[in-house]
């Protein structure tokens, strides 16, 4: 019942009472984003596949410029990230527009991190049974390791969630989850402003 019904329901509820809560916040940050961004906006779209591998656009605080170089192209995601951009980052904020995301019924607050529309092709059937259940804005793969473990193995949490959602493991995620942002753990891979590509097989 709470994974066909009530889950949906508290995360419309907590989507709610977290817009009320930190909507001041939220307008905040996208102020001192739109000017360390040079232009570049606050906000960005991007399309990422939901439940059933249904493809929406997640919502999220741009972090970074759009600066390119001499070739044309962007320039390197260390060199684009604004301080602004990093300590967003650090501090997970920049997940906060997810909670439109959340209201619209394409996410949940817990759940597979919604990851590129251009892996699709790349998952096995046993990974790509993390559609099963709508992406959320944390996970089991998230409060263990994040993206500092192989997504191998980002896939196997995903697809335990998948196997073992109920409320129990939900409130554990959520109070996990919190403990990670304060300590600021895993937020970017050994080396990387952000993170590698997934190819397959890494």
């Amino acid at each position: 019942m709470y994974k066909y019904f009530f889950k949906r329901v508290l995360s419309i509820l907590g989507a709610v009472i977290g817009l009320v809560l930190v909507g001041w916040l939220i307008v905040l940050v996208a102020i001192f984003l739109h000017f360390a961004n040079k232009g570049a906006g606050a906000f960005f779209t991007q399309e990422r596949p939901g439940k059933g591998g249904k493809i929406y656009k997640v919502i999220k605080f741009k972090t970074m410029t759009d600066e390119r170089g001499e070739n044309g192209e962007l320039l390197p995601d260390a060199q684009r990230l604004t301080k602004v951009g990093k300590v967003v980052r650090s501090l997970s904020i920049d997940e906060l527009p997810q909670l439109i995301n959340i209201l619209k019924g394409e996410m949940s607050f817990i759940g597979p991190r919604p990851m590129l529309v251009r892996y699709l092709p790349l998952y096995s059937p046993e990974q790509m049974r993390r559609h099963d259940v709508r992406p959320g804005i944390s996970g089991w793969a998230q409060v263990n390791g994040r993206n500092t473990i192989s997504f191998t193995k980002q896939f196997e949490y995903d697809v335990y969630y998948v196997d073992h959602l109920t409320f129990w493991l939900d409130v554990k995620i959520f109070f996990m989850t919190i403990i990670k942002v304060f300590k600021r753990e895993g937020i970017s891979e050994a080396g990387q402003a952000t993170r590698e590509y997934f190819n397959g097989e890494n």
